[in-house]
């Protein structure tokens, strides 16, 4: 899934950088925070929920706008929303759905709807 998404980010002109557990994601977003992140919310290492909790509590990193995306379904909706993210969509999904979600999220909040 990281790879489809990787390769319809990439061709839309997005810089990408992956980390295949929670713990590395949150070394890189420490480092030099992004201004999007993708979230699984069943990843190795630490959960999806931790990883969210510690993004959006600390003040470096509240700002970094998170999208779930999961195969959970629409009953984590509600607890991910609540911890902070910004946009929750469920697996599978098209390629235009990422890309209109990414748009949305990343839309600058004074911005006309």
């Amino acid at each position: 899934m990281r790879e489809a998404m990787r390769l319809v980010l990439e061709g839309e002109g997005f810089v990408i950088e992956e980390a295949a557990d929670g713990q590395r994601a949150l070394s890189l977003i420490g480092q030099d925070p992004p201004d999007l992140v993708f979230l699984d919310m069943n990843i190795p290492g630490s959960s999806g929920s931790e990883v969210l909790s510690l993004i959006k509590g600390s003040p470096l990193t509240s700002d970094v706008r998170v999208i779930i995306v999961t195969a959970e379904g629409e009953e984590g909706r509600e607890r991910a929303m609540s911890l902070g993210a910004d946009a929750y969509f469920t697996k599978p999904f098209s390629p235009i759905t990422l890309l209109q979600t990414v748009e949305q999220v990343l839309k600058p909040p004074d911005a006309e709807a």
